[in-house]
C-alpha cells in the first residue's frame, strides 16, 4: 500500500494531518435544504449548497458527483426517447453523455461549482462498467470486458468536455455496477489517459475501498457516524472518504468529526 497523499491532497485546507473528502449531498439534502430537491439546474444555488456544507463539514475536497446529476438528466423525455432509440449495448450510454446540450449543462455546472468552493475539485461519475450497467436496458450479462471499454472510450471523450475547468481529480464510483461481470484495470485505460493529459489525478472508489493514482485511502462506513461512542479507526491509507448517511444526526456528525480533527493532532504530535 501506498501511503503518500495524492497530489490535490498534499496540503489539505483543514490542516488535518489525514485529509478528509465527504460524500455529502444526501445528509445535506435533508439536514440544510430540509428535504427540498438537489438544485443540479442552478449552479449559483448549488455551489451556495456545497460552500455551506463545506462550512460545517471542512472537508479537504469537494465531491460533485456528477454521476447523480446525469440520472437527472437521463429522465428528460426527449433523452429517453433518444437513448432507448436502440436497445444494442453501450447506446444509451453514448446517447447520454454525447448531449451536446447536457454536456454544456454539465460543464456550466462544473465550472461554477469549481470557481466558488475554492476547494480541489474531484468529479465523482459511476465507473463505465457501472454507468454501462445503470442504462443498458438488457441484462448485465450482455456486457463484457469489451463492450466496458467502448463504454470507457465514451467516457473519456465526454471528459474533455472538461479541459478548461479547474478539476483536481476524477473518481470512478463501482458501487453500482449490479450484476456486470468484473473487468480488468486496463479496461479503463482511455479514461486514464485523459486524466494524465489534463494532469487529473485518477481514483476509484467501492463500498470498502478507494484510491488515487495507487494511493490507498481508508473508507469511513455509515457507522461510525450513527453510534454515540464509535471510536476513530486506525488510519491505514494516505486520506479519508466517508459518505454521511442521509439519516445522520447532526451533532453526532459534529462530534464525530471533532473526534476526527482530535485523531489527526495526535497522529501529527508522534
Amino acid at each position: 500500500m501506498t501511503t503518500s497523499k495524492p497530489e490535490f491532497l498534499a496540503a489539505p485546507a483543514s490542516g488535518r494531518r489525514t485529509p478528509l473528502i465527504v460524500d455529502h449531498l444526501d445528509y445535506s439534502q435533508r439536514v440544510l435544504l430540509r428535504g427540498n430537491p438537489i438544485p443540479w439546474g442552478d449552479p449559483t444555488a448549488l455551489s451556495n449548497l456545497f460552500n455551506q456544507a463545506h462550512g460545517l463539514l471542512r472537508p479537504d475536497a469537494t465531491l460533485l458527483d456528477l454521476g447523480a446529476y446525469y440520472r437527472i438528466l437521463a429522465g428528460d423525455p426527449r433523452l429517453q426517447d433518444a437513448m432507448t432509440a436502440r436497445s444494442r449495448p453501450g447506446y444509451a450510454l453514448r446517447t447520454l453523455l454525447g448531449d451536446a446540450e447536457a454536456g454544456r449543462a454539465a460543464v456550466t455546472l462544473v465550472a461554477t461549482v469549481a470557481g466558488t468552493t475554492r476547494l480541489p475539485l474531484v468529479l465523482q461519475v459511476p465507473s463505465p462498467r457501472a454507468w454501462l450497467a445503470q442504462t443498458h436496458p438488457g441484462t448485465p450479462d450482455d456486457l463484457d470486458a469489451d463492450r466496458v471499454e467502448n463504454a470507457a472510450m465514451y467516457v473519456a471523450d465526454w471528459f474533455r468536455g472538461f479541459a478548461d475547468v479547474s478539476v483536481a481529480a476524477v473518481l470512478l464510483d463501482e458501487r453500482s455496477a449490479g450484476g456486470a461481470p468484473a473487468v480488468p484495470p486496463d479496461a479503463y485505460a482511455p479514461i486514464g489517459n485523459v486524466a494524465v493529459h489534463y494532469r487529473w489525478e485518477l481514483g476509484l472508489r467501492d463500498e470498502l475501498s478507494v484510491s488515487f493514482g495507487g494511493r490507498d485511502g481508508d473508507v469511513l462506513g455509515d457507522e461510525y457516524w450513527l453510534g454515540d461512542h464509535v471510536a476513530v479507526p486506525a488510519e491505514v491509507g494516505a486520506f479519508r472518504l466517508t459518505r454521511l448517511p442521509e439519516n445522520a444526526v447532526p451533532e453526532t456528525v459534529l462530534a464525530r468529526l471533532a473526534d476526527l480533527d482530535r485523531d489527526g493532532v495526535r497522529s501529527g504530535a508522534n
